[in-house]
């Protein structure tokens, strides 16, 4: 039986606090969008977009753009943020490499993110099937590059290994708030478990570009943010997001309060200034919004830093 947050069912219940005007999604009605829904439904397969209630996902889809979920659409944590459903998953499906592949290809994605749930039940938490996927979606998609949104493989061992053998282009791991939080926001992940998890990809792999995001609006202070920037610079992060948290329901976590626009423009300032390659930040920012333009920025700037050293 799934239960949605099961946890929060004797929770009191958080008014969910209206929008700043600042905070739209954009609706796009077009054909685009119809020609994703289609190829996704047809596949059978899952996207975030749609399980975590993204609030891009008529801009992306008409462009073409969706973000896979891999494993089911059932997580074995319940994160007081996240409105992914929480229970008891399914079996692996050994066609979803190869659904996943199909659909890459027919949206003809030049950059592809694939993510998962939690899968705590499986011995590797499903770091094999990762690398499958990534496998697979790159024998039959040559000019695709990879993202990954992965689990921290908690309690694991080395299983995350298993993903940097398929080496992706982008790891994407999300830190998602700041460690006095934890507790309440994700009582099932360890802040410097995360961190560890970035800096071993770095560490195996200096190629892979690595990435985390962390949403804004729990209560957090300004010196606890940047203080996150700090860790994540010291795990030799590339690449971080900051985005506006929304409460998705009564039940859910509450919603302190909305950013301004001019917060999140500071914050940028702040995490370049850190030394990160790349950083995206605004009130509406997710791990995988506009993830192809800013994959494309990622690349030519280290291009021009080692240009840099170089001349050097």
């Amino acid at each position: 039986m799934k239960i949605r947050h099961p946890e929060k069912i004797n929770k009191p219940i958080n008014p969910i606090k209206k929008k700043p005007h600042w905070i739209r999604s954009k609706i796009v009605n077009s054909k685009e969008f119809f020609i994703t829904k289609t190829i996704v439904n047809q596949n059978k397969l899952k996207t975030v977009c749609q399980e975590a209630n993204c609030p891009n996902i008529t801009e992306c889809w008409s462009k073409r753009h969706a973000t896979f979920l891999i494993m089911g659409d059932t997580c074995t944590r319940a994160c007081a943020f996240c409105d992914v459903i929480t229970g008891k998953p399914k079996s692996l499906d050994p066609f979803e490499p190869i659904k996943i592949s199909n659909a890459i290809k027919k949206l003809n994605l030049k950059h592809a993110v694939i993510t998962s749930v939690n899968r705590d039940d499986l011995i590797d938490g499903g770091a094999k099937h990762f690398r499958e996927v990534i496998e697979v979606t790159k024998k039959n998609n040559k000019n695709t590059t990879i993202e990954v949104l992965t689990p921290d493989f908690l309690r694991k061992g080395e299983s995350y290994k298993e993903v940097i053998k398929a080496k992706p282009d982008v790891f994407n791991h999300n830190i998602e708030t700041v460690p006095s939080m934890y507790r309440q926001i994700r009582p099932g992940s360890r802040y410097f478990g995360s961190l560890e998890l970035l800096k071993k990809i770095k560490d195996i792999d200096d190629e892979i570009f690595t990435k985390s995001g962390i949403m804004v609006g729990f209560g957090e202070k300004k010196n606890e943010i940047i203080q996150v920037m700090e860790d994540l610079r010291s795990a030799n992060v590339d690449f971080l997001t900051i985005g506006q948290y929304l409460q998705p329901s009564p039940k859910h976590f509450p919603l302190k309060r909305y950013y301004a626009p001019e917060e999140f423009k500071e914050l940028k300032n702040i995490a370049i200034s850190k030394g990160f390659l790349l950083v995206s930040s605004s009130p509406l920012t997710r791990s995988s919004y506009h993830a192809d333009e800013d994959f494309f920025k990622l690349r030519q700037k280290r291009i021009y830093q080692t240009n840099a050293k170089g001349v050097c």
